[in-house]
C-alpha cells in the first residue's frame, strides 16, 4: 500500500513557477507510475502529467506541455511537478496518484491518490 502527501501548493501570480511535491510512504513507491491531476470545483479531475517507475519517460497533458515538468526521486519516495509560466486556468487543487499502469490518464487506473494541495494564480 502507498500513502500520498502533497505540499507546496499556494497563491502565486501569473507567469510566476511553484513546485509541488508528493511524498510517498511505503516500501514499493518505485514500483508505481506517479501521475498529477488537477481539480477544479463542479468539474472531473483531470490527467496534468505522469512519470515512469524509473523516471526516464514522462508524459504530459496538452495544456500544461512545455510548462511543467515531473520528477521523481526514488530514495526519497518523492514526485515533483515542476509549474512554470502559471496562469489562471491552471488554478485547482492539485492531486498526486500512483498507478501500476504507464502511460496512462485514466483516473480509474491510479491506485493510491493524495489529499490535494490547492494552487491559485491570480491575474
Amino acid at each position: 500500500q502507498v500513502q500520498l502527501v502533497e505540499s507546496g501548493g499556494g497563491l502565486v501570480q501569473a507567469g510566476e513557477s511553484l513546485r509541488l511535491s508528493c511524498a510517498a510512504s511505503g516500501r514499493t513507491f518505485s514500483t508505481y507510475a506517479m501521475g498529477w491531476f488537477r481539480q477544479v470545483p463542479g468539474k472531473e479531475r483531470d490527467f496534468v502529467s505522469a512519470i515512469s517507475w524509473s523516471g526516464d519517460s514522462t508524459y504530459y497533458a496538452d495544456a500544461v506541455k512545455g510548462r511543467f515538468t515531473i520528477s521523481r526521486d526514488n530514495a526519497k519516495k518523492t514526485v515533483y511537478l515542476q509549474m512554470n509560466s502559471l496562469k489562471p486556468e491552471d488554478t485547482a487543487v492539485y492531486y498526486c496518484a500512483a498507478s501500476r499502469s504507464w502511460r496512462t490518464s485514466r483516473r480509474a487506473n491510479y491506485d493510491y491518490w493524495g489529499q490535494g494541495t490547492q494552487v491559485t494564480v491570480s491575474s
